[in-house]
């Protein structure tokens, strides 16, 4: 097993990811991104390794994961910058490697109510070999029929985006 991130014991920790939303690369925070975050930051205790994960959308700007570092308030063992990932697949893809690290006993997908569904069935798949416990956890706020309705058009995405991940 590699090494744990700097500062964490190998001992089983819990493992919370904050999905990052674009700001369409302006290179500033949006407002969905920034109520994860906030949710997280609630959630989070010193014991956790915090995941935040999100790419840069424009060449040249920062990475959602980049500028939720740069805002972020919580507490956490550890903190994980993941600015590569591009969909949530990739998300759990690229968190699986910091579960095994500290062998994760659950992790937290922290994410829009409108998302949690799916991103906790990704991250399930993904993480099913790790034994870990998926949960969500998300930002109160109203419902978003626009998001919601986005959102069932991604689910037949999904199991195209999974066999991806194993070729």
């Amino acid at each position: 097993m590699a090494a744990p991130p700097q500062g964490v014991s190998g001992r089983r920790r819990r493992v919370v990811v904050v999905l990052g939303y674009s700001d369409g690369g302006r290179g500033v925070l949006h407002p969905v991104c920034a109520a994860r975050l906030a949710r997280a930051a609630e959630i989070s205790t010193d014991e956790d390794v915090v995941v935040l994960s999100g790419w840069a959308r424009v060449a040249g700007t920062p990475s959602e994961a980049e500028l939720m570092a740069r805002a972020w308030s919580g507490r956490a063992a550890a903190l994980v910058v993941d600015p590569v990932a591009r969909t949530t697949v990739g998300n759990a893809a690229n968190a699986l490697d910091d579960v095994r690290r500290v062998d994760a006993r659950e992790v937290v997908v922290v994410t829009s109510h409108w998302h949690a569904p799916r991103a906790r069935a990704a991250f399930r798949r993904v993480l099913r070999a790790s034994g870990a416990r998926v949960t969500s956890a998300h930002p109160a706020g109203p419902r978003n029929l626009r998001a919601a309705l986005r959102e069932l058009l991604l689910w037949a995405l999904l199991p195209a985006q999974l066999a991806g991940r194993r070729r």
